[in-house]
């Protein structure tokens, strides 16, 4: 299974356009050593020619032309992404599915019921996508079962409920619901080897835990360094953890949780919020993760299972 990285940024990408915090101002005028982010997006595949898309940020073009895989150019319209699933009905995760609207027939698009009303009434998404191309849509499963895709062989994929939180157009904001973001197991049948996919992860639950202890590589929430990083920096009044992102640091933050997993599991963190001093690759913190073994996703990285 090869796993490429499209985005590692969290929501308005890296630096974020409105933002002079040390990150964002360091890295356009080149004062800190670090690399920017466009929204968090990956893309899999089991034979290199058939490929899933997870989520569909606003950045999806720029995505998909930096890398050439999904434009094989086998005719004049063409790609090389056979289904689109999305972890939840947020903005960064979903705006993206407008600038593939111009496809020559429906997209195979997997969500959850939840998802699939917050982007029908809420934000109308589904509706406008329907004067277009049009979306096949698939109910994820969420009961354990697992699922494989059409036209995407070799995968298997596997959903759960996480709780964090849904976007302020949905009925369940701040109230979370079963459903309005899922973590996804996706193994390869031919190897076994198995991947942990959750980019919004609020609160860790025993089942959240076991498929993370089963992976072979859990890529998951890496958005900010401590739960109160918002409200310090002035940037909002909500801590992490009320905004659906269990923090890095902290009593009960990921760190803690990454440092019980297996050795042989490889420890990846994505969907990095603007803010987080991990983007400075100079940073205490940055220096932190080295020492704990834990890596920093960036755009372009290349994970092979």
């Amino acid at each position: 299974m090869r796993i490429h990285v499209l985005g590692a940024g969290a929501g308005g990408g890296f630096p974020q356009w409105n933002c002079n915090c040390r990150n964002c101002d360091g890295v356009r005028h080149g004062t800190i050593r670090a690399s920017a982010r466009t929204q968090s997006s990956i893309t899999l595949s089991a034979d290199d020619e058939n490929w899933v898309l997870f989520n569909a940020s606003p950045d999806v073009l720029q995505q998909v032309r930096s890398f050439p895989a999904l434009q094989p150019g086998r005719e004049l319209r063409d790609s090389a992404i056979r289904a689109i699933l999305l972890i939840d009905a947020q903005i960064d995760h979903t705006t993206g599915l407008y600038m593939l609207r111009e496809h020559r027939q429906p997209h195979q698009l997997w969500c959850t019921d939840l998802v699939r009303e917050d982007l029908s009434t809420g934000n109308p998404l589904f509706k406008v996508l329907g004067h277009y191309s049009g979306l096949d849509l698939h109910d994820i499963p969420l009961d354990g079962t697992g699922f494989a895709m059409d036209g995407v062989p070799g995968l298997r994929f596997d959903a759960l409920p996480l709780i964090s939180n849904a976007p302020p157009y949905s009925p369940h904001r701040d109230r979370p619901q079963p459903g309005d973001n899922i973590g996804v197991t996706v193994t390869d049948e031919k190897s076994g080897k198995r991947l942990f996919y959750a980019p919004g992860l609020g609160q860790m639950e025993d089942h959240v835990w076991r498929a993370m202890q089963a992976a072979d590589c859990v890529l998951v929430d890496g958005t900010l360094w401590t739960d109160d990083e918002m409200i310090r920096l002035g940037a909002s009044n909500k801590l992490s953890r009320e905004m659906g992102h269990l923090p890095l640091s902290g009593e009960g933050g990921m760190l803690g949780w990454l440092a019980e997993l297996p050795k042989s599991t490889r420890k990846i963190l994505i969907h990095i919020n603007n803010t987080n001093p991990i983007l400075d690759e100079d940073s205490l913190e940055r220096a932190e993760l080295t020492r704990r073994g834990i890596e920093v996703a960036h755009d372009g990285m290349e994970i092979i299972l």
